[in-house]
């Protein structure tokens, strides 16, 4: 009778521990799916989607649920972390973002040890892209407004904001590196804007004969830099531009992947479109895989 009143307590302690070592296991399990691989995209409203529904929160950031890392992280197989926000730069991937309603936490954030994806669109915002358009846009089809501001007399200030950006762009590869140091990066470059030929499409686009070829040289000069600090930086560079030529936004409704000024489809002015969307994803996703 006494043993085995001596023996109850223990059987308890044992019961308990035992209790306690499933619990721990469970614990672990958890923190081991909560830290599964994983893929983030980062980078502004060509990552983003802007006004292409659905629109995910922060509403200020004006995301779409269908952008092109949304519709490729199916196939790519990983549960996807998006933190793309519209009228990003490179200081909004460690600094948060003052949209409305928001912020936007860094997008830096949503990197871990664990995630082993990331693609990111940056760079357009850095040389002021929407200011860029708003300056360049004209009712005369003549005149050049915008090499009259930005390349006067031959110095190119968009040129010289493109070498500017270089090492911002070198700096985020390098901190992803550094936050995620198992990740591939791809980077994706900007579509097709203006026709690879000629003198545009005004007034479908707003931008003069003469400003089109400046403009769409431009755009090739951007991405030029983007695939040489891909090159640089241990990053794969995924070419949307090449992939979108003969669906810029001076073709018709059913070609096109980025809408003219006033678009035809539900997206922004000057901003990929679904189709445009898809596109990317097709080619980020042959890149991964």
């Amino acid at each position: 009778m006494n043993a085995l009143i001596v023996n109850r307590p223990r059987r308890r302690v044992r019961a308990l521990a035992l209790a306690l070592a499933m619990l721990a296991a469970l614990t672990l399990v958890a923190a081991a799916g909560a830290r599964a691989a994983n893929y983030v995209s980062l980078g502004d409203s060509y990552a983003a989607g802007p006004l292409i529904p659905n629109y995910l929160p922060p509403y200020g950031c004006l995301k779409s649920d269908r952008n092109y890392a949304h519709l490729a992280a199916p196939t790519i197989g990983l549960t996807l972390r998006d933190a793309s926000c519209s009228g990003a730069t490179t200081v909004d991937m460690t600094q948060a973002q003052n949209v409305e309603p928001g912020p936007n936490p860094p997008q830096f954030n949503s990197l871990d040890s664990s995630t082993t994806v990331v693609s990111v669109t940056i760079g357009g915002n850095d040389i002021g892209f929407s200011e860029v358009a708003e300056s360049c846009i004209t009712l005369n089809p003549f005149s050049t407004p915008c090499k009259d501001k930005y390349d006067p007399g031959g110095k190119d200030q968009l040129a010289e904001r493109i070498a500017a950006t270089a090492p911002k762009v070198a700096a985020v590869l390098q901190g992803i590196h550094a936050r995620s140091p198992s990740a591939k990066i791809y980077l994706v470059n900007y579509p097709a804007i203006f026709p690879e030929t000629g003198s545009g499409c005004w007034p479908q686009m707003p931008i003069s004969f003469g400003d089109t070829p400046y403009l769409r040289s431009t755009e090739q000069h951007l991405n030029s830099m983007l695939a040489t600090q891909a090159a640089a930086n241990g990053a794969t560079l995924v070419n949307w531009y090449q992939a979108s030529i003969g669906h810029d936004a001076c073709r018709s409704l059913s070609n096109r992947w980025v809408e003219p000024l006033l678009p035809g489809s539900l997206a922004a002015p000057i901003h990929p479109n679904l189709a445009g969307m898809t596109g990317a994803a097709a080619a980020l996703v042959a890149a991964v895989k």
